[in-house]
């Protein structure tokens, strides 16, 4: 079974800020396949289901982006089968990648995980918030919310780490990395007042 594993910050507040695209792309998967989360005693809200036919385990933690690793602690299941979903500084707002272990990228979400698993080797969905302007500081920036004309291509990107998801699950990381980390011809960086 394969560990779909969405990052954010729970709590209405949190919603819809930069820091939850993996929240939202484990709901909209969870929607998809008829997949219910529930609480469980692990720490996150979690559902059991099939996916194009692959056993899945859908999940989101209950603790502060900062202790994502820690609900991971009482959960067995090896690293290679964990697909962690989440925001990205250093990719365009609405580009997906995908990537197999390597560093954090100062992400704490990745960093507790990680610290948690003793490993860096797992997969990663990584969503892309773009950098914030020079004067703005990243901690704040993760946690704004997207402005009502970036939904359309919040929609569109969410859309896409979900199928990069499916991708991961039916074709494998390393051929899902072939197709989702193609640059785009306008590979740039979106801000929020764009």
């Amino acid at each position: 079974m394969k560990l779909l594993y969405g990052l954010g910050n729970p709590g209405a507040r949190y919603r819809l800020t930069r820091h939850n695209m993996g929240f939202m792309v484990v709901d909209l998967l969870a929607s998809a396949y008829d997949i219910g989360l529930k609480k469980r005693s692990s720490g996150m809200l979690a559902g059991i289901g099939r996916i194009e036919g692959i056993g899945v385990m859908l999940a989101k933690p209950l603790s502060f982006m900062n202790l994502s690793g820690e609900p991971l602690r009482s959960l067995s299941f090896r690293p290679a089968d964990l697909i962690v979903i989440h925001d990205d500084l250093d990719i365009p707002f609405g580009q997906v990648r995908v990537k197999f272990g390597g560093g954090t990228g100062g992400h704490k979400g990745l960093s507790s995980i990680t610290a948690a698993l003793g490993t860096p080797d797992f997969v990663r969905i990584r969503c892309g918030i773009g950098r914030p302007a020079a004067d703005k500081d990243a901690a704040d920036y993760v946690l704004e919310a997207f402005t009502q004309s970036q939904m359309d291509v919040l929609s569109d990107e969410i859309e896409r780490a979900a199928a990069a998801v499916r991708s991961c699950l039916v074709d494998g990381a390393e051929k899902a990395m072939n197709i989702f980390n193609r640059r785009e011809s306008d590979d740039r960086v979106s801000y929020p007042e764009e």
